[in-house]
């Protein structure tokens, strides 16, 4: 394979759809921290977001939707040396993968969760989704959203993982500079990510992120729990992006020392070793 993560020029994605940037965003990221696409998994779980992986060279697995954490779980134990990538829009992952976006985090997996946060169910044509505004009105809720939006920056932070971000499609440079300190964060790392539905939500588009977010400042402290956990709950008017929050903490390998020893993938086993496993189920 090419040490390049060549992207496919044929996508079944919209005109202007905010997935071009962030998968721009991403090759600069892979590239940068000079990685080779077979050193590269990506789990997904179905939406237009999960389509990533066909788009650019890396390994990808297609899982269920709201499902995309489990395989990559499953990856990261079983060999240690790769870098996974969870990639997977607001609706899947905070919607249908919920309970599964909790207990990572509980659990401290050593991986990146990139969620693509249109505020849309994109793929099933416009629906709201867990972080869709009350504001917005659909084909569906077409006299308006009657519950409150997730605030997904605001629980991560609020459950304490290790590692919390805030990107935006339309900072591609500082986005990719996000994904790549997710990268090299050793545990669980969510980076919520912006980015327009030009076609089913006319609400948050290009120029109505431009007019709110802003970039966290150099001297911001994102190790501070009580500063992240304000930042987290701003919104509406002023919308911060960049590392809201960064704990070092005891990941998931921590706990089972024979995982560190070499890539469970690698360490050999022999037939008779599970046999008296086996036996239990007879």
């Amino acid at each position: 394979m090419s040490s390049k993560f060549e992207l496919s020029g044929d996508t079944a994605w919209c005109p202007g759809c905010g997935n071009f940037p962030l998968r721009v965003a991403l090759k600069q990221a892979l590239e940068e921290l000079e990685l080779k696409p077979e050193e590269v998994v990506m789990s997904t779980g179905i939406g237009q977001a999960a389509k990533m992986p066909h788009y650019i060279e890396v390994n990808g697995f297609n899982g269920l939707h709201g499902r995309s954490l489990p395989p990559a779980v499953g990856v990261r134990i079983a060999n240690k040396d790769l870098q996974v990538i969870v990639e997977s829009g607001d609706g899947c992952t905070y919607g249908e993968g919920g309970n599964h976006l909790l207990h990572n985090i509980r659990r401290n997996v050593d991986l990146v969760h990139l969620v693509h946060n249109n505020q849309i169910y994109g793929l099933t044509k416009g629906q709201a989704s867990p972080t869709t505004g009350k504001e917005n009105r659909t084909g569906v809720q077409t006299h308006g959203i009657n519950a409150e939006p997730f605030k997904p920056v605001k629980f991560a932070v609020g459950m304490e993982a290790s590692f919390v971000a805030r990107g935006f499609v339309g900072e591609k440079e500082h986005l990719a500079e996000l994904i790549k300190q997710a990268a090299c964060h050793r545990g669980y790392a969510l980076v919520d990510i912006l980015q327009p539905c030009v076609s089913f939500n006319k609400v948050n588009t290009y120029d109505w992120y431009r007019e709110r977010v802003y970039k966290l400042p150099d001297d911001y402290q994102a190790e501070d729990y009580d500063t992240a956990l304000q930042k987290a709950q701003e919104w509406d008017e002023r919308i911060p992006i960049g590392v809201i929050y960064r704990e070092e903490k005891e990941t998931f390998y921590d706990n089972f020392s024979f995982l560190d020893k070499q890539p469970l993938v690698e360490q050999e086993r022999s037939p008779e070793e599970v046999e008296p496993l086996l036996a239990k189920f007879k």
